[in-house]
């Protein structure tokens, strides 16, 4: 059975999935679940996802730099590879999709990493919007670019100005 949690974050609401072991399976943005992530008979149950929960916020506290929970993110062999390449970014950096595909062995497998970060499950834990484009744009990022900003501001990233 999965279970879930959503709660309040400076940048808005956030909803953690976890399994009968307590590894999270899904991490999201907003109100809802994409329904690829978690199933529509999924419980919401806050002490099952406590942990997730305190580590998050103490992320947006600026008290946590990395997390140290069980994930358990569903994904091909070749995603799991790009999301740990992911978990390896620290905090405050970014990589571009071509530095990601380096790290996993394939130079020229740029748009596939792109592919494979589109579809992390598990935003913020494994940190998808630390991947920028070769030109510094904040691209890819599937809850936009001002997210995607203000968690790479809240980082301590130096941005380009925003685009006119």
């Amino acid at each position: 059975m999965i279970r879930y949690d959503r709660f309040s974050t400076p940048a808005g609401a956030f909803q953690v999935a976890v399994n009968d072991d307590g590894a999270v399976v899904a991490t999201t943005f907003g109100e809802t679940f994409p329904v690829r992530q978690v199933p529509a008979e999924a419980r919401r149950d806050a002490s099952a996802c406590r942990a997730a929960r305190e580590q998050i916020l103490a992320y947006f506290e600026g008290a946590r730099r990395d997390f140290t929970l069980p994930l358990a993110a569903g994904g091909t062999a070749f995603q799991q590879q790009v999301w740990q390449a992911l978990r390896a970014i620290p905090w405050g950096e970014t990589r571009t999709y071509g530095q990601i595909a380096a790290a996993c062995g394939n130079p020229k497998a740029s748009r596939a990493i792109g592919r494979a970060n589109a579809t992390n499950p598990i935003c913020v834990i494994v940190p998808c919007h630390r991947v920028i484009g070769a030109d510094g744009s904040l691209t890819g990022f599937a809850y936009g670019e001002a997210l995607k900003r203000l968690l790479l501001e809240h980082e301590g990233v130096a941005l380009p100005s925003r685009s006119r």
